[in-house]
């Protein structure tokens, strides 16, 4: 593990192997420990850099609100530390939407974008009632909330097929400080609609999505790729791709990265 303070806020990451640079940004709840196998799987052929982002995993909290704009300039100053020109951002979930606001704000450095269980829409009004009930919730009952946030990730049918999993992903959610939390789905709340960074087509783009995702609309998440280049890979389970699809998932990047 490697840090280094942005705005004098510790920023958590890892880098391993040599050659083309993958950045693994992770979801809400989740950290960088999320990537572990797809790290050692990578980083034979690749240089493969996982990230922390605000408010999670061993990195610290910036203020109240991470905007996925404040997280994005978080990422830029890693790969800076680094000497990092250009990369392969993978994002799952909120990760997509800070991979979509590092690709507007450093168009340059964008060699393939990846959104994995993740969206370029913005929040629709119900989804933002959402989030501020959801901010309600964590402030009411943390574990609570975020066990039950955790195991509605998974499709139903995977829920007791992967119950270990599941634990394991709740017990590492349970790390995330309760400000984190928070500041994170505000973010999410108020992130802005980037639709367009697919439609002009500026970058190899993949959308991988789960037909039963509890959280994303498969279908209305298909309209955001219509008429582009973005490549589409559909899963038969839920928002968590890499873990309830985890092979073909694996299959379907080492295409995708080359």
């Amino acid at each position: 593990m490697k840090t280094i303070l942005y705005k004098n806020t510790k920023i958590s990451f890892t880098d391993s192997g040599e050659g083309n640079a993958i950045v693994f940004l992770h979801g809400f709840l989740e950290n960088k420990k999320m990537w572990a196998e797809y790290v050692s799987l990578f980083s034979e052929k690749y240089r493969v850099i996982t990230i922390d982002l605000l408010g999670h995993g061993e990195s610290d909290c910036l203020g109240y609100v991470h905007t996925m704009e404040e997280n994005a300039y978080a990422v830029n100053e890693v790969l800076e530390n680094l000497e990092i020109e250009k990369a392969i951002i993978h994002g799952h979930s909120m990760g997509g939407y800070v991979g979509l606001a590092f690709a507007e704000l450093y168009p340059q450095k964008i060699q393939k974008l990846v959104l994995q269980n993740s969206t370029s829409k913005e929040d629709n009004e119900e989804k933002k009632l959402n989030r501020t009930r959801a901010i309600k919730a964590v402030k009411q009952n943390y574990v609570s909330f975020v066990s039950l946030a955790i195991a509605n990730l998974f499709s139903e049918n995977n829920r007791t097929r992967l119950a270990e999993e599941i634990e394991k992903v709740k017990t590492e959610a349970l790390k995330a400080p309760l400000q984190g939390i928070v500041a994170s789905l505000e973010g999410m709340k108020i992130r802005k609609d980037r639709e367009w960074l697919l439609k002009e087509n500026r970058f190899p783009a993949l959308l991988i999505l789960g037909k039963k995702d509890p959280v994303l609309n498969y279908e209305e998440s298909l309209s955001q790729i219509e008429d582009t280049t973005a490549e589409l890979v559909s899963f038969e389970d839920g928002h968590m791709s890499q873990i309830e699809n985890k092979e073909e998932l694996k299959t379907v990047l080492q295409e995708f990265f080359q």
